[in-house]
């Protein structure tokens, strides 16, 4: 039986093991199985590829995208450019990480953008945010990044509810964790009241279907797209890798 899986804690709110399932039945797919594999510490990914010796691959979420990358033998020249792995691929016994996470993210905003001439803002800095500032920058959007440590090149939350931000900047792409199942009623620090039909507001978060921030953002006349579209490419692209 080949494994393969998602680690990552907490995993409540994934849909990869329902995606995975629904494709091997689907597909006819036999002896595969995609499971869940919480795990407390990132260092346990070696103790995990250990104890089951049939993993073949693995899906990286929250927290870990950065921090698996010296639990690796090898990280691919682009995951490590983005610093960033959300991939697992064993080769010959070694752990090769991969990042799936820009391309996903690319191909889904060419289908919803009526076109590239945008200038964003992106919520985070952690390990999603990492793939979509180098998705942004091969498509040429400009962009500002907020943090709630900002470094010199970054903005502080409170400098984006200033409002100017906003208003200058028609995409915004939150890649927070902040209003992702079970936390519903949450959202980033945000003022909406900027926002206008001209916005276009993507949420990496897909479960909820439409966050809070989501809601808020068409409340006040914006333009929403939930991440399911590229949970679901950054899952056939794993598949290649996997099955190369």
């Amino acid at each position: 039986m080949k494994k393969f899986g998602l680690i990552g804690t907490p995993l409540k709110h994934s849909f990869s093991q329902e995606y995975f399932k629904n494709k091997f039945e689907e597909e006819n797919i036999l002896n595969s199985e995609y499971n869940n594999y919480e795990i407390d510490k990132v260092s346990g990914v070696r103790s995990l590829i250990k104890k089951e010796k049939n993993i073949c691959g693995l899906n990286v979420t929250i927290p870990y995208k950065e921090q698996v990358i010296p639990y690796l033998d090898n990280t691919e020249s682009i995951a490590k450019e983005i610093g960033s792995v959300n991939v697992i691929n064993k080769e010959n016994k070694k752990l090769i990480g991969y990042n799936t996470d820009y391309v996903a993210f690319m191909y889904s905003l060419k289908l919803w953008l009526p076109n590239l001439e945008f200038s964003s803002v992106v919520l985070g800095t952690g390990g999603s945010s990492k793939a979509i500032k180098y998705a942004l920058k091969e498509l040429n959007i400009p962009s500002l990044f907020v943090s709630r440590t900002p470094t010199n090149s970054e903005l502080s939350y409170n400098e984006l509810l200033k409002g100017d931000v906003i208003k200058n900047n028609k995409l915004i792409i939150n890649t927070t964790p902040v209003g992702m199942f079970p936390n519903i009623n949450s959202h980033p620090s945000f003022n909406f009241k900027f926002l206008s039909e001209e916005h276009y507001v993507y949420d990496l978060i897909y479960n909820p279907e439409i966050t809070l921030f989501l809601k808020l953002s068409k409340d006040n006349g914006s333009k929403i797209k939930n991440g399911y579209d590229m949970l679901v490419k950054q899952a056939e692209l794993s598949w290649k890798i996997w099955n190369k």
